[in-house]
């Protein structure tokens, strides 16, 4: 017969302790999408709310130190990703999400791709500052590549209207939302170039453009189709999609980005009001100029009437200046001739002085004087080496060993023929060598006495 045992008995904080650290460990890091329901933001600054779907819901809590990162407004109603752990919230025994960040439901998968596909044709060079090219001055005909019904359509012509009516626009139709945008719009940008290509319009530039819109309005113009077209098109492009702070991947490839619709129509057209300003200007320093520059010729007439005399008078001037002149040059001819003459007279005597035979003559003799004196040198030096060597032979034969033999002295060697200086290295039964002036002799080594 078995016995059951009893379950272990737990108080309800246990129990909810417990339910709370298998939540966690198992739910560490979740991603839930679903929307927004019942948002509470009291006073402390966390948030509270329901995530749900068409079936079930859960609580979630997000709190100050991590919902102070949203960069949007979250609205009831609005789907949502967020991130966080499951976990149980003991006091109540309520199961919850604590939530680490907020995003709008699709919005970090569509910013991913926009990343990815930036950085890709980021390293293929199609950003390049280089390949960008500056846009046609005056601009006479635009391309358009817009919604017909769009509010950017307005703008720009609202614009255009105001500062230069009389820019060209061609409008080419297009959705700029939705599936069917992008190709729709990359076969707009093909089209102007080829129409241009053709012959059959003048475009300067194709213009770009829609109003403002969340990351998923605007998608379109980052799909890659797009930004294939804008990077062929031999047409400058210039690219205005949304806001200020909205950026596209048509921005980054166009030859220039503008911010809003309404700044890339004012900067494609010259302001008509400045223009006239400045032509009223230009005129008026013209008026100027022109009024100085006759005033200054008027005077100038007045000048010269009073400078005309009679030219029968002028004559006998030049006339009698050309005699003068002539006397001058006359003058001038002699004194130069005399002048040429004595230069030629003291370059004959520089060049008797330079004669060559002398200056021979006198190396022959400047040379002759210096082999004279080196034999003579050369003879004092060599009496001077002959005696200086008697003089050392004379040396040698008197600190010479065979004077110290002369005189009675003996060398003693040893058995390896080096001379033998202290008894200190001698050995009882050494043979030894003596060697005198005349012949040696082999001596042993019976007793050593020290000194």
């Amino acid at each position: 017969m078995t016995t059951q045992e009893s379950p272990q008995q737990l108080s309800v904080s246990q129990l909810n302790r417990l339910a709370k650290q298998l939540l966690e460990d198992c739910f560490s890091q979740v991603s839930v999408s679903g929307e927004l329901s019942t948002l509470s933001r009291p006073s402390s600054g966390h948030w509270y709310f329901t995530l749900k779907d068409d079936r079930a819901q859960i609580r979630c809590a997000f709190f100050r130190n991590r919902n102070m990162r949203v960069n949007f407004q979250p609205q009831p109603g609005q789907q949502v990703l967020v991130r966080g752990k499951v976990s149980l919230y003991e006091g109540r025994g309520d199961y919850q999400l604590i939530v680490d960040s907020m995003q709008p439901a699709g919005a970090g998968a569509l910013a991913a791709a926009f990343e990815a596909l930036k950085a890709e044709l980021q390293a293929a060079g199609w950003f390049d500052p280089e390949r960008k090219r500056p846009l046609p001055s005056p601009v006479k005909h635009i391309a358009l590549i817009t919604s017909p019904t769009g509010a950017a359509l307005q703008d720009i012509l609202a614009v255009l209207q105001r500062r230069w009516p009389a820019i060209n626009i061609t409008l080419l139709p297009v959705l700029v939302q939705g599936e069917q945008a992008a190709g729709q719009i990359a076969r707009a940008l093909y089209q102007a170039n080829r129409l241009a290509s053709e012959g059959r319009q003048d475009f300067d530039v194709v213009l770009l453009s829609r109003g403002g819109g969340s990351l998923e309005d605007l998608w379109p113009f980052n799909e890659r189709a797009v930004a294939q077209a804008v990077f062929d098109s031999a047409l400058p492009v210039v690219s205005a999609v949304g806001h200020e702070v909205d950026f596209s991947i048509a921005d980054f490839v166009a030859d220039q980005r503008a911010p809003t619709p309404s700044a890339a129509a004012e900067m494609l057209s010259p302001d008509q009001a400045e223009l006239n300003s400045r032509l009223q200007l230009l005129r008026g320093r013209l008026q100027q100029a022109l009024s100085r520059r006759l005033r200054q010729l008027g005077e100038q007439v007045q000048t010269l009437q009073g400078r005309i005399r009679d030219p029968r008078s002028r004559l006998r001037e030049q006339a009698q200046r050309l005699d003068e002149l002539e006397l001058r040059l006359r003058r001038q001819w002699l004194v130069g001739q005399r002048q040429r003459g004595a230069q030629l007279e003291a370059r004959q005597r520089q060049l008797a002085l330079l004669n060559p035979q002398r200056q021979l003559l006198a190396r022959q003799q400047t040379v002759q004087e210096w082999q004279r004196r080196l034999q003579s040198v050369l003879l004092i030096q060599l009496r001077q080496h002959r005696q200086r060597l008697t003089a050392l032979q004379t040396q040698l034969r008197s600190l010479g060993p065979e004077q110290t033999l002369n005189r009675g002295y003996a060398i003693v060697l040893n058995e390896q023929g080096k001379a033998v200086r202290n008894v200190d290295t001698l050995q009882k039964g050494e043979s030894l060598q003596a060697r005198f002036a005349h012949g040696s002799a082999v001596v042993h080594v019976d007793d050593i006495r020290e000194p």
